[in-house]
């Protein structure tokens, strides 16, 4: 993760169209698309069709024998499970089109492709700026390896502009689903939605294809739907009086004491001598995680002197004002940020000296932190596996768990079902979320869509707006990416990348230096007011019931009647659908 004061590569962006969509797709498929196929018969018959403006979150992560029904029926596509041939369907570039047949599945094949680019096209008609498509695909390739998984991508031309609407590795042998999106900028009255591959050496095999358009308004709707199903929980107070009666007007007071949704912001030990910072971060958050100061360079800046003691401050501090503070970072794969000690050992001093380094830091904090970023920036940086073998990840995901076998072992890439296989028992999903810019959430649900299907928790840990944005803008991007992963049941916290220096913050600051709310600032007060029961009160009915829709989270419940007054506690969670809390009023 990002140093306080260097510009590093990010892990993984969910920004619009940004180059790391690509990156984060490949390797995502590669991971999860190993091992054998899971043989699955076609639906003979297409699903019925979602109420008109619902979002369908089906998504696959495994590598399937043949496909599935197209989602929305295909949408404003035509012919989306090429039952009529190839209608609608032409050759983008210098390739061959044709209808092949697998048993009861019939799928469109690209070959002869002479260039990358050349692949299956669609012709589309007014394209909505503004509006959000939602595309998915199943996708084989033929003639490579069974080991190869190219990249296949989809690929929006409007306006003479070309638009990312997602990639996958596709495989050999099975079919790999695509589930992707964009939000164009500007309309277009004609466009042309096609598939492509790096490698023109392989045929492009496609079907069940898909392309729904939503308004903000429909976008906005599922939103709402789901937080309220995933988020919150219908309770219905019974105050009954000593012989059993409902008792009827009783007056009702609610109050939410705190929130069980993690949510919070890293943290630099510039906290710990500054009170005004403190007050300001507890009355907010409760979550934080260290901006540097557990990271190895940072406890062991020479070889065998360890200290932990700005880390054991910062992190008393915490659990003093009962915050959840997350392990950052065991390892980290960039070699650039590795102990100056570190980067001349041989490879046998290497392997002593990272060994020694888990198991000095996860003993240290055994039992003090639920979860843990083991092994860094995975996907981009290789400095463990290049100087200790190729296995070296799954050696030191098992070596953390050994030391604390209690903590969910968060992956800073998706190799999932390796480390899976490997025993690695409590795994956890970190996504970085440093957006360049205006947030493509289409992309970003589709993401979570799909790692969703690993059932494994899943963290936004780093989320910010690149500061080249103005503040207005660099704020109403980041309520939109808030609204969208708070949406999204999958979403198990969120954390923000705003530690505050006295030269500001990485890229996105919440206040100026007197504590003062930016912007920024101002959107995380809207959200946490929004993500509480607030305000609620009201009288029995005349069986004695009062019924509300709370977050979940610790409330406390007054009760009055005849100048008696009854406080109940009591905890809504996730566990069930409703729930009735009887209170009797003597």
């Amino acid at each position: 993760m990002p140093s306080s004061s260097l510009v590093l590569p990010i892990l993984f962006q969910l920004s619009a169209f940004c180059p790391l969509e690509t990156d984060f797709n490949a390797s995502f498929s590669r991971a999860v698309e190993r091992g054998h196929p899971h043989h699955r018969k076609p639906d003979p018959s297409p699903p019925a069709p979602p109420e008109h403006g619902s979002y369908d979150q089906t998504a696959f992560s495994e590598c399937l024998a043949a496909p599935t029904s197209p989602l929305y029926n295909g949408g404003v596509l035509k012919n989306p499970a090429f039952d009529a041939d190839l209608l609608g369907w032409s050759p983008f570039g210098g390739c061959t089109l044709k209808i092949q047949v697998q048993g009861r599945n019939k799928f469109l094949v690209a070959t002869n492709r002479n260039a990358g680019f050349h692949g299956p096209s669609q012709a589309l008609a007014n394209l909505t700026q503004g509006s959000k498509y939602t595309l998915s695909a199943w996708l084989q390739v033929n003639g490579g390896s069974d080991d190869t998984a190219p990249l296949v991508k989809a690929t929006i031309k409007a306006n003479g502009q070309y638009i990312s609407a997602g990639s996958v590795a596709a495989r050999n042998k099975c079919w790999t689903f695509l589930k992707g999106g964009f939000i164009p900028e500007f309309n277009a009255s004609s466009a042309t939605l096609y598939f492509e591959s790096s490698d023109p050496k392989v045929d492009i095999w496609l079907d069940s294809v898909s392309l729904q358009p939503f308004s903000d308004e429909e976008w906005s709707k599922h939103q709402d739907i789901s937080i309220k199903k995933s988020r919150t929980r219908s309770v219905t107070l019974s105050v009954t009086d000593c012989k059993g009666h409902g008792i009827h007007n009783a007056d009702i007071q609610v109050e939410q004491i705190t929130g069980d949704f993690p949510f919070g912001s890293a943290i630099a030990s510039t906290i710990l001598d500054n009170p005004t910072y403190q007050k300001w971060f507890v009355t907010r958050f409760n979550t934080a995680v260290f901006e540097n100061e557990m990271k190895w360079y940072s406890t062991e800046r020479q070889q065998g002197k360890v200290s932990y003691e700005t880390a054991d401050k910062m992190l008393d501090f915490c659990k003093a004002n009962n915050i959840l503070v997350r392990g950052h970072n065991v390892l980290w794969n960039d070699p650039q940020y590795q102990p100056g000690w570190v980067k001349d050992l041989s490879a046998s001093e290497l392997r002593t000296a990272t060994m020694s380094r888990i198991e000095s830091v996860m003993s240290h904090y055994a039992g003090k932190l639920p979860q843990w970023d083991v092994l860094n920036e995975m996907l981009h940086f290789n400095f463990f596996e290049s100087k200790l073998g190729s296995n070296a990840a799954v050696e030191i995901y098992k070596f953390a768990q050994e030391i604390d076998p209690e903590t969910t072992l968060f992956l800073n890439d998706f190799n999932v079902i390796e480390m899976k296989a490997a025993g690695i028992k409590k795994l956890g999903i970190g996504l970085e979320g440093h957006f360049s810019g205006k947030p493509n959430l289409v992309y970003m649900r589709a993401v979570l869509d799909k790692l969703a299907t690993l059932e494994l928790p899943i963290w936004l840990t780093e989320v910010d707006i690149m500061n080249s944005v103005d503040s207005e803008n660099q704020a109403i991007y980041l309520q939109q990416v808030l609204r969208e992963a708070f949406s999204h049941p999958a979403v198990k916290g969120i954390v923000l990348w705003t530690a505050l220096h006295p030269y500001g913050c990485y890229r996105m600051c919440l206040t100026d230096q007197n504590f003062k709310n930016l912007p920024a600032g101002n959107i995380v007060d809207v959200f946490l007011k929004n993500i509480r029961t607030v305000g609620l009160s009201g009288t029995t009915d005349h069986e004695g019931s009062f019924s509300f829709q709370g977050f979940h989270g610790e409330y406390e419940i007054s009760v009055t009647h005849n100048r008696t007054s009854v406080i109940k506690r009591l905890a809504i969670g996730p566990d069930t659908d409703s729930q009735t809390i009887h209170v009797l009023v003597s």
